[in-house]
């Protein structure tokens, strides 16, 4: 197994610009950096499976725990940890396939939902996406609105053939940028009954249009440009260029990129496979995303239901009254009070878990 960088490690191999320049790597501003910002081949190969709990929360003493690969449609092998309630007694019960936030890995938000949905009586599946964390493909740490759709529809086929699960109560539950990723699978996946987005962002509409939807044309032709000539770079070297390391501050930062910092770079939720926790996505990451909008069909998920969950205070609210305004009903969105957009990775005084059990429970009934 490769030896785990830390965020020290990480910002040393990677000069650069922090992640206080987010607006500009996902908008007008993405720019081919210098050759000294490629990212350490030895450690960008995929990860081993862990043997031990490596959570950024506590184990619960509820739940079964087993470390778990499928493929999908790819190929591709995707890492993941199936939690089940131990108190199932051979039933076949509903199940949740559940991933996110962009750049984060199961050992963080989504295990943490992961299990505290199956203490409440449902199989649940977190699990790393394609090219990140412990799952496969090369290179590693790139993201594709189209792989990472797949990515969950592939965590369907795999609850839908465990024995513990009953495949006609399947739903699906994105965070953060997987969020988007989720309603876009669920659209086109028919199998699943339900679909939940907690404090969702669009990756697709932040990458084309920066946000709030503030990129010009001519920014945005720049930012094409810029890209499309670092495919030759990368193409020259054999190896991608990566962006900075992301959640670094250096003062001045908008408050939100600090909020992102306070989880993913303090023991709140570091996570050394993380892409946020001081790591980095390829620097052409954002050209799969430029024209390919992921909520295109989002009114298909009807008759099924969606619930959107996002706090008052995020700056991301935005994303999901949108996505909430071109659903079809059945839908329904919650809003925090006074919460940020990161309370909704692992604040569970705040995370409405409670009503995310309501919701499934109602919906991926027998």
């Amino acid at each position: 197994m490769n030896k785990q960088n830390s965020p020290e490690d990480i910002a040393a191999q990677t000069p650069g610009l922090g992640r206080r320049d987010l607006l500009k790597l996902t908008g007008a501003g993405v720019a081919a950096l210098s050759a000294g910002s490629l990212f350490n081949a030895t450690n960008a190969k995929a990860q081993g499976m862990s043997a031990g709990w490596d959570k950024v929360f506590p184990r619960s003493e509820n739940v079964d725990h087993e470390k778990v690969t499928f493929k999908n449609r790819y190929g591709i092998t995707l890492s993941a940890d199936l939690y089940q309630p131990k108190n199932r007694a051979g039933r076949r019960l509903a199940a949740l396939a559940i991933s996110g936030p962009f750049g984060a890995v199961k050992e963080q938000s989504s295990g943490l939902y992961a299990q505290t949905i199956a203490e409440r009586g449902f199989v649940t599946l977190a699990f790393d996406p394609s090219y990140t964390g412990e799952s496969g493909g090369e290179p590693r740490n790139v993201a594709s609105p189209d792989i990472n759709t797949e990515d969950f529809s592939a965590a369907v086929d795999f609850l839908g053939l465990h024995p513990s699960v009953n495949r006609e109560r399947i739903g699906v539950i994105g965070i953060c940028g997987w969020g988007g990723m989720a309603l876009n699978a669920v659209a086109v996946d028919k199998r699943v009954k339900a679909v939940a987005a907690s404090t969702m962002y669009d990756m697709t509409r932040v990458m084309s249009r920066g946000y709030n939807d503030s990129v010009t044309l001519e920014q945005r032709t720049k930012t094409l440009e810029q890209l499309s000539r670092q495919r030759w770079s990368d193409a020259e070297k054999g190896t991608p260029a990566y962006q900075p390391p992301y959640n670094e501050l250096k003062g001045g930062e908008a408050q939100f990129l600090v909020d992102y910092h306070d989880y993913y770079r303090t023991p709140r939720g570091y996570h050394a496979r993380a892409v946020n926790s001081g790591n980095s996505w390829t620097q052409t990451t954002p050209l799969s995303f430029m024209n390919m909008p992921l909520l295109t069909y989002i009114a298909e998920i009807a008759p099924r239901p969606v619930l959107l969950i996002h706090g008052e205070k995020a700056h991301s609210r935005y994303f999901s009254e949108t996505a909430y305004a071109a659903a079809a009903e059945p839908k329904e969105l919650l809003i925090i009070p006074g919460a940020n957009h990161t309370d909704l990775y692992d604040r569970v005084d705040l995370i409405p878990f409670d009503k995310l059990q309501s919701f499934f429970n109602q919906h991926l009934s027998a």
